[in-house]
């Protein structure tokens, strides 16, 4: 059986976490599933630093990040630089209210392998394959969001 996660590689990603166990954990999974991923950020203002410059194809962001930054005006910023963000939140509500910024929620707790398995499903919706099946957990936001190219 193929692993799905390992269908899209090389494809580079951004976590925005304030919980460094969870970022740690994430980005170890992410990479062993073939991802690069970006330096791990726990602000708004160096996330966007990091986008500007590196330009991911898909962040995952929490909400709640640190110095009380919060997850949702990042996300809208980085929607207009044409990022799509995750939302990775236990705030299920404030999530399901960004719909316009993100292009789905995975809520906490999640495993890495559940979340490899979202990454995995979202890059390939972005890039037009519709072939892999959505992970329980994850709930997609409007398909409309998906004409929205990943970045370069």
């Amino acid at each position: 059986m193929t692993e799905a996660p390992r269908r899209m590689t090389k494809a580079t990603l951004m976590i925005v976490e304030d919980d460094a166990l969870v970022s740690m954990v994430l980005q170890d999974a992410l990479e062993d599933a073939g991802y690069k991923v970006l330096g791990l950020t726990d602000r708004q203002e160096a996330a966007l630093q990091v986008a500007k410059a590196e330009k991911p194809h898909l962040a995952l962001v929490n909400i709640s990040l640190a110095g009380g930054d919060d997850g949702i005006e990042l996300s809208e910023h980085l929607k207009a630089m044409g990022i799509p963000v995750l939302l990775i939140s236990g705030q299920v509500n404030r999530a399901s209210s960004a719909k316009s910024v993100a292009i789905g929620s995975m809520p906490k707790p999640y495993s890495a392998a559940a979340m490899v398995a979202a990454v995995a499903y979202l890059l390939a919706l972005l890039n037009g394959d519709g072939s892999l099946s959505c992970p329980a957990q994850l709930e997609v936001f409007n398909d409309s969001s998906f004409d929205v190219a990943p970045a370069a």
